[in-house]
């Protein structure tokens, strides 16, 4: 808990990361970047997917239609923390010479989105009414 409250520190004073370990090949710190911006673009859409599935789909069951926008737009909140956290948690290791870390994540998110569009499945299967 204490090395997780440290990387929220080090979002908003990311300078400070360049005090730990060597300066890694810039090749590999925009290779960072290219993957944080991916899954920003990732969490921009499960939110953009949460709000259309609430605002187009007026017919659907309120449950259905709250619950499923709500599980799409906490995807994309934890998506986006999850992606600024990733980048960082990649170059304190790339500037520390260790492995990379990994996480499970995106095998989380993959759940969920599955779970979702199963259900949407459902509901494109047997109506709005469900």
């Amino acid at each position: 808990m204490i090395e997780f409250a440290r990387n929220v520190r080090l979002w908003f004073a990311p300078q400070q990361i360049r005090q730990e370990g060597g300066t890694p090949d810039y090749r590999f710190s925009l290779a960072n970047e290219r993957t944080f911006l991916a899954w920003l673009r990732t969490a921009l859409a499960l939110i953009g997917g949460g709000f259309a599935v609430d605002q187009f789909l007026p017919d659907l069951r309120w449950g259905w239609r709250v619950g499923l926008a709500l599980a799409l737009l906490a995807a994309g909140v934890l998506c986006s923390l999850r992606a600024v956290n990733h980048w960082l948690r990649c170059e304190r290791a790339m500037r520390r010479g260790e492995d990379l870390p990994v996480s499970r994540f995106p095998a989380l998110l993959s759940l969920a989105v599955t779970i979702v569009a199963v259900a949407m499945v459902v509901v494109v299967l047997f109506g709005w009414e469900g």
